[in-house]
């Protein structure tokens, strides 16, 4: 197994670059959406706040698809650092806004993604994680919710304020939509999108090299803002890869999330997909409580034993990338980097010793 670290668009600096080399990690995951641009979050941490309804920031520039010459500079930027351009997690709703609501520019959006695709396989980057959701993350709160008064964040029930027009995957996409509201659809409906959506996209991902990888429904409940969600129970996954069997459709395994739901344990839920080998790479995030209350932990000190999980993806050969999704703050003067450091810390430190046991079982070694 690989440790990585995850980057917002911003972040993307020799000095966040830097960071991650010096903290072990030898793989990069990045955001290429700018979420903060014009909406809530929080600098202290690099985080959006989602808040109970508010919006993370304006979507991109339709127009512009990302190049296959930015992509290709980016890697070699990140590259510089040793390190290896792993994903890229999420889709620009400006890109992809009708695929999800079904909208009269679907067909023209269907190509948008195939073309990013393409970009990221001539680039060489082999994962796209996307999140197949209307209400995206939200209804999160923040307070000191982690050990010693961390500043952390969760869940303190569902939010079912409904979604502005011209809003997804909360964020607003047209500024100029008439006023009201997203008319509500069906569970079934939302599956129908998805698996429009990977019949069409796959076979361009198959021949790109490219991994298509799901993110479960953050926070993991039926509706969210009068929406339905997509992957709320761990068996919601197997249905999403039983709906195409491809090798190229996977999962971006978030074990904070899969913890929050209110059904499944979360062991044999690693146990399940890590031995059907379509965990593409894994969100390492640790959690108390299950929906509809819950709150982000530190990485030693939430439900989850966080040393059984990677002996089972080790039992299974899972051989992908870790990274820390998100922390809880520390009390200092770089919240977010002590965050990280103390994550992914305790991260290597376990990875290091899997593999000394590794060592030390091969004939002829006496460790």
């Amino acid at each position: 197994m690989k440790l990585g670290l995850g980057l917002y668009r911003h972040m993307l600096t020799p000095e966040h670059y830097a960071f991650a080399a010096q903290a072990g990690c030898t793989h990069v995951v990045v955001h290429l959406v700018d979420y903060f641009k014009g909406g809530a979050s929080n600098p202290a941490n690099n985080q959006p706040t989602g808040g109970k309804d508010s919006p993370w920031g304006i979507a991109g520039d339709p127009e512009h698809i990302w190049t296959q010459k930015e992509l290709s500079g980016l890697k070699t930027e990140i590259e510089a650092f040793g390190l290896r351009l792993e994903a890229i997690e999420n889709l620009d709703p400006a890109h992809w806004h009708d695929i999800l609501l079904d909208g009269p520019k679907r067909a023209a959006h269907i190509e948008n993604v195939k073309t990013i695709i393409r970009r990221m396989g001539e680039a060489g980057i082999p994962i796209l994680g996307y999140n197949f959701s209307l209400a995206g993350v939200c209804g999160r709160i923040q307070g000191p919710f982690a050990r010693g008064g961390a500043v952390s964040v969760g869940l303190d029930g569902p939010v079912e304020t409904p979604i502005p027009n011209g809003m997804v995957w909360n964020m607003i996409y047209d500024q100029h939509a008439p006023a009201g509201t997203l008319t509500s659809i069906s569970h079934e409906e939302l599956w129908t999108r998805l698996e429009r959506f990977l019949e069409e996209v796959l076979p361009v991902a198959e021949e790109a090299g490219v991994t298509l990888a799901a993110h479960p429904d953050d926070p993991p409940l039926p509706t969210m803002r009068q929406q339905p969600r997509l992957v709320y129970q761990p068996d919601m996954y197997q249905r999403l890869i039983d709906i195409n069997h491809s090798s190229r459709n996977g999962l971006e395994f978030c074990l904070g999330t899969l913890a929050e739901m209110s059904e499944g344990d979360i062991y044999s839920t690693v146990d399940r997909y890590s031995k059907q080998h379509r965990i593409a790479y894994i969100h390492f995030r640790n959690v108390r409580g299950k929906v509809p209350n819950y709150k982000e932990a530190f990485i030693d000190d939430g439900d989850i034993d966080m040393l059984r999980i990677l002996s089972i993806l080790d039992h299974n050969g899972f051989d992908g990338v870790l990274i820390p999704d998100h922390t809880p703050q520390m009390s200092c003067t770089a919240p977010w980097h002590a965050g990280m450091a103390h994550t992914l810390g305790f991260m290597r430190a376990a990875l290091m010793n899997l593999e000394r046991e590794h060592l030390s079982h091969r004939p002829g070694t006496n460790q």
